[in-house]
């Protein structure tokens, strides 16, 4: 069944626990911050140009994906965390993509292209779901190194989405103020 009716009066509960919880806990607006990310990424994938690049955008945006659930299981309680691999990885792709990319020396204004403007959306997302992370990390206890892979991950979506933008040959405008 997709549904059990124990969430009918607000409240859920959370892996290796009987206990439950208000809907409104601190720990479902992280999960919830998780999952509108993975479900932004998914779009972003989905929409990834079928041209070759220089690196594989939608096998870069998957491994995000992946460890958005160990991130997510971790907060539910789960033994799982990820591994100081996961967030070496994140900064060998970033280093790599700043290899690739012209690198902006202003704001930039979101939508110079479809993909790069969902992947700002999904930076931006990303900031969210990491303040969410922090704002439960003192009573689920998240690892340095969930901590740290959140910190760098709106540092990949910005990068990636200045890349694609770069590679499409289009030049984004910065704020006039």
């Amino acid at each position: 069944m997709l549904y059990t009716r124990k969430g009918d009066s607000g409240t859920s509960g959370l892996y290796c626990t009987t206990e439950r919880f208000s809907k409104c806990d601190a720990v479902y607006e992280a999960l919830g911050a998780l999952d509108e990310l993975n479900s932004l990424l998914g779009i972003c994938r989905a929409s990834v140009p079928r041209k070759k690049h220089a690196i594989s955008i939608a096998r870069e945006i998957k491994t995000v994906q992946e460890c958005l659930f160990i991130i997510q299981a971790e907060l539910a309680g789960a033994l799982k965390s990820l591994l100081p691999v996961h967030v070496k990885r994140l900064e060998r792709v970033i280093g790599r993509i700043e290899e690739l990319m012209r690198a902006p020396h202003a704001f930039v204004i979101p939508g110079a292209t479809k993909m790069s403007a969902l992947l700002d959306y999904a930076r931006a997302m990303s900031r969210r779901a990491e303040r969410s992370g922090l704002s439960v990390h003192t009573t689920r206890n998240l690892s340095p190194h969930t901590l740290a892979y959140l910190n760098r991950l709106s540092s990949l979506l910005y990068a990636l989405a200045r890349y694609v933008a770069g590679a499409e040959g289009k030049s984004e405008l910065s704020p006039s103020y």
